[in-house]
């Protein structure tokens, strides 16, 4: 199994969960986040004074599905959440060893 980690800019996340539901994911993990790549921030005018935001606002969203699956969801938050400008964001893919349903103790792909 493969966890797909897309960092992403939060006015996205919309298309990005729609485009993943198309294609069968049904369940993920959202987190709002803040950080920085090339872009290394900006300066923003506040009553005045002038200061820089050094991490900017991201979504952080992580899927964990088989392997069969994960160049699927790869294309589509790929296809959602380009905008062809900078700070589009990152795709992260690792394998999983082990995943276990708490509740029930189902493991493997029956557990996600």
């Amino acid at each position: 199994m493969k966890r797909v980690t897309a960092i992403i800019k939060p006015f996205k996340l919309d298309e990005v969960r729609e485009a993943l539901a198309e294609i069968g994911v049904t369940g993920l993990t959202v987190t709002e986040v803040k950080g920085f790549g090339r872009q290394k921030g900006h300066t923003e005018l506040y009553r005045g004074a002038e200061y820089v935001v050094d991490f900017l606002p991201k979504i952080k969203i992580e899927v964990v599905v088989a392997l069969s699956h994960a160049d699927q969801v790869i294309d589509a938050v790929l296809s959602a959440a380009r905008t062809g400008k900078i700070g589009d964001g990152k795709i992260f893919v690792t394998d999983v060893e082990r995943v276990i349903r708490i509740r029930t103790g189902e493991e493997g792909e029956t557990a996600v």
